[in-house]
């Protein structure tokens, strides 16, 4: 009866949504700016129907893209006939989501009744998160709060976890799931959350910070996208905007930021990936941290947290000026880099965003620095490429575990050199 309540579920999980059988995502390496030019030209054509996972830009020669199964044929020829080289990082999207779906639907058999039951292992839906959090604060309720700091598009709230042992302290902000489909940045924030409270108390480096810092924690920071990937589209990047005048939904929520709003990194297509929005803070999920970053006036550390290729980036992304803290930047993020690979080894890239990645406007860390938070950061989390957004979730505990190594190491340098 069991194994056919399970298969139920599972039917119910699928359908309806999007499905990508034969859908490939190929590795694309050009070898020069020629050949990084074709690639833009074929990401222009709509038909095709390409997503790409990483960006055809002179910075990065190597590319990845979702290719649907109908467009198979022609990319692979256009490759072939510009003597571009390729190789297929995921031969079968489907076969990768069928297997996601099947472990989440095996862990929903107990319902958790209190934090230490959750499954930090296993990804989670929007409600099961919003759930977690009631009761992290119902269990904890001299340390951890929530508060709302806005609606979602779609009308969601926009809950933050506040981890404080007095009034009036400087705050640190960590954001996950900004980009829909980035399921294991709300996971390994999931893990964070009960880790500080599992630690407040315990671990001397982590009660310090707590008792000269507020920790602010917002999860699911486009909670209406990360909806939509468990319901509809799993590879979904955007907000839900209804963009007037286009068939097209959503805005990139990493582009709607006010420092170089519409500069070049970002695109004015609706349809594009990386599609900026009507103006500056136009998105009510990235309004709602504008607000807050404001209305709270003294935080100074702000990070925000991505998926994948394993990076650690500081301002600048729209202008290769380097920012007036590079060089202290340069070094806490090797400092973090170093102590995140400690644990399993896993090593990390790191730099200013436009030297390190490419060229993006209108990002949030950018945005962040020049609102005088120095220590702004944008995690890229596992892996480099071989499961890209759909990492298995027995990598959920190790990438957060290793991540808050480094979140531990830029708080502790912020506590000791205060600003």
């Amino acid at each position: 009866m069991r194994g056919l309540v399970v298969l139920a579920a599972l039917f119910a999980a699928v359908c309806g949504k999007e499905t990508f059988e034969g859908h490939q995502v190929l590795r694309i390496t050009a070898a020069d700016k020629a050949q990084i030019n074709l690639l833009k030209d074929l990401s222009e054509l709509e038909h095709l129907k390409l997503d790409f996972w990483m960006e055809p830009v002179h910075k990065s020669l190597s590319v990845d893209v979702r290719v649907p199964f109908h467009s198979l044929q022609i990319v692979k020829a256009f490759l072939r006939y510009n003597l571009i080289n390729y190789q297929v990082m995921i031969l079968d999207l489907q076969d990768l989501l069928d297997t996601e779906h099947r472990v989440m639907i095996r862990s929903r058999a107990v319902q958790p009744r209190t934090t230490n039951d959750y499954d930090y292992t296993n990804y989670h839906t929007l409600n099961e998160i919003y759930s977690f959090m009631d009761m992290l604060v119902e269990e904890n309720p001299t340390l951890v709060s929530k508060i709302v700091i806005g609606q979602s598009y779609e009308g969601r709230p926009l809950n933050v976890l506040k981890f404080s042992t007095g009034a009036n302290h400087p705050g640190i902000w960590i954001d996950t799931g900004i980009h829909a489909r980035e399921w294991i940045t709300p996971a390994s924030g999931t893990w964070f959350a009960k880790k500080i409270v599992n630690d407040y108390g315990r671990d001397a480096a982590l009660t310090a910070i707590l008792d000269k810092y507020d920790i602010f924690l917002e999860l699911v920071t486009n909670p209406d996208g990360y909806e939509y990937t468990h319901t509809s589209n799993r590879m979904w990047r955007k907000t839900r905007r209804i963009n007037p005048g286009s068939t097209c939904v959503g805005v990139d929520p990493n582009r709607n930021w006010g420092t170089g709003f519409a500069g070049a990194g970002s695109s004015n297509n609706p349809c594009s990936e990386t599609y900026r929005g009507p103006s500056a803070h136009s998105e009510p999920e990235i309004k709602a941290i504008v607000d807050f970053v404001h209305a709270h006036g003294n935080l100074k550390v702000f990070l925000t947290i991505h998926s994948y290729s394993q990076m650690l980036l500081y301002p600048y992304g729209d202008t290769s000026t380097p920012c007036k803290d590079e060089k202290e930047l340069d070094d806490l993020a090797l400092k973090a880099t170093t102590e995140l690979k400690k644990l399993y080894g896993t090593s990390y890239t790191f730099g200013s965003t436009i030297a390190t990645i490419y060229q993006a406007s209108g990002t949030t860390t950018d945005w962040t620095y020049d609102q005088g938070i120095k220590y702004s950061y944008t995690f890229e989390l596992r892996d480099t490429g071989r499961y890209g957004f759909i990492l298995p979730a027995d990598q959920i505990l190790p990438t957060a575990e290793e991540t808050w190594l480094a979140v531990m190491a830029i708080m502790e340098h912020t506590k000791n050199n205060p600003y």
